[in-house]
């Protein structure tokens, strides 16, 4: 298995070699040079695997260059029972993403996917854990360091520093857009004390402290120098990891891989969603993949338009399911790419116009820049939007109706699944976080505070240590250097 880049660069890295890296030399992102595929009999041999062996077996088509025994190794030391231990009541530990049916009537089967059972009670964990170990085990192979350098608004940056927390060989550098997080959030960062670790909160939105990222990462000789790595979902390993729970949820969900099934995925980055897409592209047989988006409503606004027009800072809303609340959407390329035909000459002139004129438009329309919205339909994409105040009644209705307390971001995927059901298709909502992480708004919708799982109870109390900072690609670059 070697990989290409969406913006043309010659060379065709193996996986091992782009797992450190992030982007692509010419600042595209990588994407397998054909798509692995997957029959319907080893999706049903695969029905009663443990999660972990699942991984292994979606894994291996990817990491060709990782050794069997080894790879197998890290997923079963990635994906146990004591790694994923904060499960709801009634919830089975040992299925690490367990279903749970919400409602089943003539509208169709909508089901909750639990992704944040990890160590931060995020979905990021479940790629971010083995993340840390294929780091790990890379480096000592290799005899290597690395610096990781990241952007979050809110989820990502606290899952990456918990999975590389002394880790032997690695610094993680962290950008997070200052005071715009959840107090939860804020402090399960902050609050890490660890001597690898380095928090910078940028005075800004995450879009300038992604921006900021790739910057680093597109100055090719600082980057070789300072031996740069990412853990966004820009980083193809995350993003391939987090396309077993695809699987994983599909195999739970049906009992024979002649049925199909729906995903509703509250949507930011679109990294967790194009982890979908991948899933669909090897065969997994899934009918729509449903992008929720909060008031930030660029994906939304192209998968009913055609037109990518991204905001600036001054116009990306704080919002209270922070996580999305991202106007530029670092993994939408890869899908573009494939939209094109895999034309990556296209594709570097169209993000080319996102940096110059804030977008680009492929609705067809006289002037746009393309026809290939057109073909989206294909690709089985759907949209929708909500608001804060549809937060605050999704989780109100969802804690009556059905007994449990989801997350804003969550509940942002509920509401626009319940919009998109098909009768004898299940739809499946990937679960974003425990409710913990966003009190203040469960305070508001619930008039009482989410349950924490043990251990979190005086988290915000802790001492936090971090470097507030402008947005500025050269300050990072000379705080980096100065920590190494």
């Amino acid at each position: 298995m070697h990989y290409v880049s969406t913006r043309g660069h010659a060379a065709a890295p193996s996986f091992s070699e782009i797992l450190l890296g992030g982007l692509a030399p010419d600042g595209g992102l990588y994407l397998p040079a054909v798509y692995p595929q997957v029959t319907l009999e080893e999706l049903d041999g695969w029905r009663a695997l443990p999660y972990a062996d699942l991984a292994y077996q979606v894994l291996k088509k990817f990491a060709t260059d990782i050794p069997d025994a080894d790879l197998k190794a890290l997923t079963a030391r990635t994906y146990t029972a004591d790694v994923y231990r904060n499960t709801r009541a009634g919830e089975d530990a040992a299925a690490i993403t367990p279903l749970r049916v919400l409602e089943q009537n003539a509208r169709g089967t909508l089901l909750l996917q639990s992704l944040s059972n990890g160590p931060t009670l995020a979905f990021k964990d479940m790629a971010m854990q083995l993340l840390g170990n294929l780091f790990e085990y890379t480096l000592a192979r290799e005899g290597a360091e690395l610096n990781i350098l990241g952007a979050t608004s809110g989820d990502t940056g606290s899952a990456a520093e918990y999975a590389m927390r002394g880790k032997r060989g690695i610094r993680v550098f962290m950008l997070s857009p200052h005071r715009k997080m959840s107090k939860f959030q804020t402090a399960q960062m902050f609050s890490l004390q660890d001597p690898n670790i380095f928090n910078i909160a940028i005075e800004g939105v995450f879009d300038d402290c992604q921006d900021i990222v790739k910057a680093v990462s597109n100055d090719l000789e600082y980057k070789a120098a300072q031996k740069i790595g990412t853990v966004n979902s820009i980083n193809w390993a995350r993003v391939v990891a987090q396309v077993v729970y695809y699987f994983r949820g599909y195999l739970s969900a049906t009992s024979d891989s002649t049925q199909k099934v729906s995903f509703a995925v509250p949507s930011g980055n679109f990294g967790n969603i194009c982890a979908g897409h991948i899933a669909r592209m090897m065969g997994l047989p899934i009918d729509k993949l449903v992008v929720a988006t909060n008031e930030n409503d660029v994906l939304d606004e192209f998968f009913h338009s055609g037109v990518y027009r991204v905001r600036k800072s001054a116009e990306t809303y704080h919002t209270s399911s922070p996580s999305m609340d991202i106007s530029k959407a670092s993994n939408f390329e890869r899908f573009i790419f494939d939209l094109l035909g895999r034309d990556s000459r296209r594709v570097r002139a169209l993000f080319d116009k996102v940096e110059t004129a804030g977008g680009f438009d492929l609705s067809g329309r006289p002037g746009s820049d393309g026809d290939e919205f057109a073909r989206v339909v294909k690709y089985g994409f759907a949209s929708g939007k909500s608001t804060h105040q549809d937060r605050l009644a999704t989780i109100r209705a969802v804690r009556k109706e059905y007994g449990i307390t989801i997350d804003t971001h969550t509940a942002d995927g509920v509401k626009v699944a319940r919009e998109n059901m098909t009768p004898g298709v299940p739809m499946i909502v990937l679960e974003t976080a425990l409710a913990a992480k966003f009190n203040e708004t469960i305070l508001e919708a619930l008039g009482a505070d989410a349950e924490r799982p043990a251990g979190f109870e005086a988290l915000e109390a802790l001492p936090q240590r971090f470097e507030v900072m402008a947005a500025d690609a050269d300050q990072v670059k000379a705080f980096i250097v100065a920590h190494v």
